[in-house]
């Protein structure tokens, strides 16, 4: 493994550095190793990361490309949360079959459904390549750094992979002032075990998402397969139960208030070394413009999945992921302005540009920030209508995925070589399919008529598309219905077998004579020509002022431990179980309990409604060993960890190396995390283990699945 290099700043004082905010690099844990024993760590440094025994890193994976998992059984049985699940679980529902509402326990592996499309990714190592990475680059900037760095992260992920046998991943850190290869396994042969049902899965629904109290038990279960070589392989009968080189034994003794709690995963992205101009952008643009556009998009597929329950289980997955963002938005917006974040950031920033003078560095760099955010603002907000409005509908994604096709025929004044025409055709193919999963016509008609209209009504007038001027209000009398049936009728794009027609036998005619096309195209035709080059100039500006800004934050902090912003790779989080007040007078418990659950459930409720099973067993008070002390179930529990997005099914582990719960959201209070985190309100929110446990064992009656478990009390 090569040189690690010299540690950085850890949480410039705009952050508040502690124990309990960070998200820090595996491979670099030793460095906070003195603090994690402080709190109560009884592990070695090498039982969390080793490269050559077995570690805790080994016991965790990402799960799908988005969330984080864990293995829980020498036999490649691994827990996930619910709704990193949903869309596979979803899939392999039907009506008559519905897995999703239902549930579904495998009570032997020859049981297990096979989940298309599902990943697992283990990590196998990280090795320091920032010198390298660096000599490559030199001192370029802008588009050139880009083009240098795509060019050595190519070299270098070539090489390591080894001709397929592990995918490797250059990665920069600290704004491209470090960079980590990152070599994986990726398996891809991975079942469905068991899931509670939605009602359980998602209790609470939109309501109780990103809130607390919580009692939601969201969990599924899956297992990896491999060969007979324990390496990965495709979906095979002749697969074996992958074994892991580490898996998690499960600790049922319970938690308290201040008991040490570690969290590994895949955190997605932060930001936190966004500057003033960027927070006050989101606040009072881009967050409220992406709001809007999803309150529309989840009230239209809302009303087509009530009225038909084909239509619910082929648009659940998509609606779960669009309202998780809305009201993740809402409430970082929210709690920035109620945490002066814009304010607190200048004052930082007027110390940072005071400090530059001292050192008689280039000053102004905050000057600069503030020009490009200046000169960008103008058009912020068409770029989220553009992304979240117009590309809200199927047809725009299907006809867009088209211009490939239309540019190439003008290139060639309309006669393509055969090649060419192959190349471009198979594109439109691959996209149409991945928008066929999800498209109902019904919903899709509705979806169109009113993304447009909303399009027109909060778009610049200037920065609009000409489909309105010269098609929509000329031809249709300004009514976005008729002209989203006329759209309907005269478009290949919402029949597959039209499509199919067209890509055997395509031309320029058919696509100038196609109205979805013609619609798609105005919007796309606009955007790239007139608008994406402003935004990708302010992109590729902004990477640079960055970049250079965290580099001198470094210089001026440089006796302080830093830990990089997450960016979709493995780190160690550590905390401890925490109770909070998130207002005066008001106090928050660590823990959640089944008693607790039953007081919120209604009877018939799209979101607190629970499976009959449930209620007799809380009747009965049967908990079997998974109750606490007192006789009483606890549900869920909180610690002050730092996670975000991406964490979703990452393990929350004791002092111990013992599995003690699954995390899976954030609370209300402290949503602006991502952006600055704040040692007093954010938490961490758990799934109990013996929660978990409790239903699978006396729901799912799935006592084969805890018997493959080192379930310890």
């Amino acid at each position: 493994m090569k040189k690690l290099i010299l540690s950085f700043v850890a949480a410039i004082s705009m952050l508040g550095a502690r124990a309990d905010e960070g998200m820090w690099i595996p491979s670099l844990i030793g460095k906070n190793y003195e603090e994690m024993l402080r709190m109560g760590l009884k592990l070695s440094k090498q039982d969390i990361y080793d490269i050559n025994h077995s570690s805790l890193k080994d016991a965790i994976l990402q799960f799908g490309g988005g969330c984080t998992a864990e293995m829980i059984s020498g036999s490649g049985l691994l827990l996930t949360n619910h709704h990193c699940g949903y869309d596979a679980i979803a899939n392999l529902s039907t009506v008559d079959r519905n897995l999703l509402d239902n549930g579904f326990w495998a009570h032997n592996m020859s049981e297990e459904l096979p989940a298309q499309g599902v990943t697992a990714l283990f990590l196998q190592r990280i090795e320091d390549v920032t010198d390298r990475v660096k000599k490559a680059i030199g001192n370029a900037t802008g588009e050139e750094f880009t083009k240098k760095f795509d060019a050595i992260k190519k070299e270098i992920e070539e090489e390591s992979g080894e001709k397929g046998k592990y995918v490797a991943n250059v990665k920069d850190y600290f704004n491209g002032n470090q960079f980590f290869l990152l070599i994986y396994k990726r398996y891809t042969d991975v079942r469905l075990v068991g899931t509670p049902p939605k009602s359980l899965g998602k209790y609470g629904g939109d309501t109780d998402n990103w809130m607390w109290p919580r009692h939601t038990s969201d969990f599924s279960m899956f297992r990896v397969y491999a060969d007979e070589n324990n390496q990965p392989r495709a979906y095979n009968s002749a697969n074996v139960p992958f074994r892991p080189k580490k898996y998690l034994p499960v600790s049922i003794r319970g938690v308290k208030e201040g008991d040490y709690a570690m969290v590994m995963g895949y955190p997605g992205r932060t930001n936190r070394y966004e500057v003033s101009y960027g927070v006050d952008l989101a606040v009072n643009v881009t967050n409220p413009a992406i709001v809007a556009c999803r309150d529309l998009r989840l009230a239209i597929i809302k009303k087509h999945m009530d009225a038909n329950k084909k239509v619910y289980l082929q648009l659940t997955s998509s609606y779960s992921r669009i309202a998780n963002y809305w009201k993740y938005f809402i409430g970082q917006t929210e709690q920035l302005k109620r945490l002066n974040v814009i304010e607190t950031k200048r004052k930082a920033e007027d110390d940072f540009s005071r400090w530059e003078r001292e050192n008689n560095l280039d000053a102004g760099l905050l000057g600069n920030f503030s020009k490009i955010y200046a000169d960008y603002k103008p058009y912020a907000k068409h770029n989220v209508y553009y992304a979240e409005c117009f590309r809200a509908s199927a047809i725009a994604r299907m006809g867009s995925a088209l211009k490939p096709l239309y540019d190439a025929y003008g290139r060639h004044k309309g006669k393509l070589p055969e090649d060419t025409l192959k190349k471009y055709t198979t594109m439109a193919q691959g996209a149409y399919r991945a928008n066929l999963k999800e498209f109902d016509p019904g919903t899709e008609k509705d979806m169109l008529a009113q993304m447009t209209e909303l399009y027109y009504k909060n778009v610049p007038k200037e920065q609009l598309p000409d489909i309105y001027e010269k098609v929509i209000f000329k031809q249709h009398g300004r009514s976005y219905t008729a002209y989203a049936n006329y759209v309907f009728s005269h478009t290949f794009l919402a029949d597959s077998n039209k499509f199919n027609a067209f890509i055997k036998s395509p031309s320029l005619a058919k696509l100038n004579s196609d109205a979805g096309f013609n619609y798609a195209i105005s919007y796309v035709s606009n955007y790239t020509k007139n608008y994406l080059p402003k935004v990708e100039a302010f992109s590729v500006k902004k990477a640079d002022l960055a970049r250079e800004y965290v580099r001198q934050l470094m210089m001026m902090n440089k006796y302080k431990l830093m830990y990089p912003d997450a960016n979709s790779t493995m780190r160690v989080t550590y905390g401890k179980v925490a109770s909070y007040e998130p207002q005066d007078g008001v106090h928050f418990n660590y823990f959640t309990t089944l008693d607790g659950l039953m007081t919120k459930y209604k009877p018939g409720d799209e979101e607190f409604d629970v499976p009959q099973e449930l209620v007799s067993l809380y009747k009965a008070k049967d908990y079997g060993r998974y109750a606490d002390d007192d006789g009483t179930l606890h549900t869920c529990f909180i610690t002050n960890n730092d996670i975000t997005g991406g964490n979703s099914g990452s393990p929350v582990i004791n002092a111990y190396g013992e599995l003690i719960g699954t995390a899976f959201d954030g609370n209300w209070e402290a949503m602006s995390g991502d952006i600055a985190f704040d040692k007093k309100y954010k938490r961490t929110i758990v799934c109990d283990i013996r929660f978990v446990l409790f239903l699978v064992d006396k729901m799912g009656h799935a006592k084969n699945l805890i018997q493959e478990m080192d379930v310890r009390e």
